[in-house]
């Protein structure tokens, strides 16, 4: 076995020894072979073997390879090469699939007049108002969350075109005790798809923004051509159209200007925090309270479509889209004397333009409407209240809500590193309920003498935005320096005021953000 194994080593360092010929002189491989003889690894006669195989110039040695752009080795049949010096994005080939990373690492500062509790993504619904202990207190924060890491997997099939896509940063559920001392936050998916393009069709399954968000070009996976604001806060601006969820998408582009698109997305019949349901014969988990997480039912997909149109006018882009959702509703009543279910659907639209106005200046508009589509607008609206039954001992009924949101606004790149912009939006939520008793009542925006059920059940919100984006370098091979910086005022106003409290509640907060952005 010992001699097996010297016999081997004698092979690998022979091998060492030839690659060494490109290296090292043959006085420096003489000199390492008298040493092995003297430690007895091997013998004089095999040292004199390989010395004269490193001396014996190959037969038909060839020719030393011109200097390549791109360095590239073998596995196997599978060819894996990197990106060419001083080109962008870095990426690697194996294969067929080019694999192109992504991200970039933030430190973003937040600055608030009042005690929000939410991160770094505002928690627009709950504004504390000045009657409360949060509403006195002003609030500070330092976060690497928004950090993020991604990866793009491009590559041919025939005369299909593949993307596979996968986008995370650190905003997953956080531990009570994170701030304290390591500051431990948790990575989180964002997006993570399949797309393939076959001539005029497209088809995407995963997680992926919804179809129904604004699209800055055309309908694309990719969130470069999905508007979504470039406001530092991660919840984005009050009244944005949005969510980014499970789906199945198919797309068809008959020409540049066209496209139409259809897709199945992840429902969730959600009614948040602030609607008051049934207690008697009715569960709460049939409906997600905004603390139900996978345990709300749903009957069937949401299904939403798309026709985009993009353009010329006066020689300026335009992109100018309309969407369709539909939605559908079902709850359960459940006693020693009834076992009934109720059914609705629910309806919304929306309209979305961006116009190039002047050379690197849009103009942007959205507008959402909707009866039953109030998660879409990041949760600031419930989808639905339950109505009590019609005649005693009877069914609970749905009633979807109806609620409408407005975003106007510009984005202007003044010369290729400074970038400003401006947003104005709004959020407003109509009132639904039903009266019980002398002074009980289901539903939303209801009256009420109890301050902080009022407080919870918003009328409008509305918010103004201006934003700075300042990039000091960006270089292929180095990557990008960025500073982003955001102000926004808030303003939330109830259904109902009760005695002694205020109107309203207002917000003014900023953000400072450096970022770098990897090559």
């Amino acid at each position: 076995m010992l001699h097996k194994k010297l016999k081997w080593l004698v092979l690998f360092i022979g091998t060492m020894l030839s690659v060494g010929t490109v290296f090292a002189q043959q006085d420096n491989n003489k000199a390492l072979l008298d040493l092995l003889v003297k430690k007895g690894i091997i013998t004089q006669q095999e040292a004199a073997d390989l010395q004269n195989e490193v001396n014996t110039p190959a037969e038909s040695a060839p020719a030393a390879p011109a200097p390549a752009e791109a360095t590239s080795t073998a596995n196997g049949n599978v060819a894996v090469s990197t990106t060419p010096p001083g080109q962008s994005p870095l990426f690697f080939q194996i294969g067929g699939a080019k694999f192109t990373p992504f991200g970039f690492l933030d430190l973003t500062t937040v600055f608030r007049s009042t005690d929000v509790g939410s991160g770094i993504g505002t928690g627009f619904a709950t504004i504390p108002y000045s009657n409360s202990t949060a509403g006195q207190l002003s609030e500070t924060r330092f976060s690497a969350q928004n950090s993020r890491l991604g990866l793009k997997v491009n590559s041919d099939v025939g005369d299909a075109k593949v993307l596979g896509y996968v986008e995370t940063d650190f905003l997953g559920q956080t531990p009570t005790a994170v701030s304290q001392t390591s500051n431990s936050d948790l990575l989180r998916l964002r997006n993570y798809f399949v797309d393939v393009q076959l001539n005029s069709m497209e088809f995407l399954a995963g997680q992926d923004w919804s179809l129904l968000t604004p699209s800055r070009k055309g309908i694309s996976p990719l969130p470069s051509d999905v508007f979504y604001t470039m406001d530092m806060d991660t919840n984005y601006q009050a009244g944005l159209v949005w969510a980014r969820q499970p789906q199945l998408r198919l797309v068809y582009h008959p020409s540049d200007e066209f496209a139409f698109g259809l897709s199945a997305e992840n429902p969730d019949q959600f009614v948040g925090g602030a609607v008051t349901l049934p207690a008697a014969n009715f569960s709460a988990t049939q409906v997600d309270n905004g603390g139900n997480g996978v345990a709300t039912p749903n009957e069937i997909p949401d299904v939403i479509a798309k026709a985009a149109f993009d353009s010329k006018v006066a020689d300026m882009p335009l992109h100018a889209e309309v969407a369709g959702l539909f939605r559908d509703f079902e709850i359960n009543t459940f006693g020693t004397t009834i076992n009934s279910n109720s059914s609705a659907t629910g309806e919304g639209g929306s309209f979305n333009t961006d116009l190039g106005v002047l050379p690197n200046l849009h103009l942007i508009e959205n507008a959402f409407w909707s009866d039953g589509g109030g998660r879409y607008t990041g949760g600031l609206a419930p989808d639905f209240i339950v109505r009590p039954p019609s005649v005693a001992g009877g069914a609970y009924t749905i009633s979807p809500v109806h609620s409408a949101s407005g975003i106007l606004g510009a984005e202007w790149q003044v010369v290729p590193k400074t970038m400003l912009y401006g947003y104005y939006s709004v959020e407003k939520i109509s009132q639904d309920y039903a009266q019980t008793g002398a002074t009980t009542y289901l539903g939303y925006g209801y009256p009420t003498t109890t301050a902080a059920t009022a407080e919870s059940q918003n009328r409008r919100i509305d918010e103004y935005t201006l934003g700075w984006t300042q990039t000091f370098w960006k270089d292929p091979n180095y990557g990008a320096l960025q500073l982003i910086t955001q102000a926004s005022y808030l303003d939330r106003k109830p259904w109902v005021v009760v005695a002694g409290t205020p109107n309203d509640t207002h917000l003014v907060m900023f953000y400072v953000d450096v970022r770098y952005v990897l090559p």
